[in-house]
């Protein structure tokens, strides 16, 4: 499985990566995150990083919105040369999940992508096909667009640019 959500950002580079990755300010700025604890920190900002976050599903019937909480682990790197941030899943249902934020100067700004790529939970038969059908599209793309949308929207604000409102894909 493999996902990947880009985004043009109007902030420079430094910025928009010096946001991303001070993780443990994510919920100030994102309110689909419940939390972000770092049980280990090692000296390249990296180490071992818990993560929470609501997938919130709009329901078709009385505006009724309900979210859903995921939970995973991660060791964290961080690399200023490149830029980058790798995170490798260690728990939680995503196990095994690899994945790497980039950061590239663009004209006007930055572009970030960021790549998830996994081989599914270890269940025979279903595993993969819920990682390419359900985990993948529904739950790492709705939280990792979200979190794309938001940390675009802090970086702009902190270079001191409008904010654009930009649609939530679910």
């Amino acid at each position: 499985m493999e996902t990947v959500d880009e985004q043009f950002v109007r902030a420079p580079v430094k910025t928009m990566f010096e946001l991303a990755s001070r993780v443990e300010e994510w919920p100030s700025h994102l309110p689909h995150y419940r939390y972000v604890r770092f049980r280990q920190r090692r000296g390249d900002r990296g180490g071992l990083v818990e993560m929470s976050a609501y997938r919130p599903f709009d329901l078709p019937v009385g505006r009724l919105r309900i979210n859903w909480p995921t939970w995973w682990l991660s060791e964290m790197a961080v690399d200023s040369e490149k830029p980058s941030i790798r995170f490798r899943h260690v728990g939680g249902i995503t196990k095994g999940m690899d994945v790497e934020w980039t950061f590239v100067r663009a004209s006007g700004g930055t572009h970030v992508r960021i790549v998830h790529v996994w081989d599914g939970p270890r269940v025979p038969v279903v595993g993969m096909w819920a990682a390419m059908f359900v985990i993948g599209p529904v739950f790492v793309h709705g939280i990792a667009s979200r979190t794309l949308a938001g940390l675009a929207a802090a970086a702009e604000r902190e270079a001191g640019i409008p904010v654009v409102k930009r649609g939530s894909s679910e």
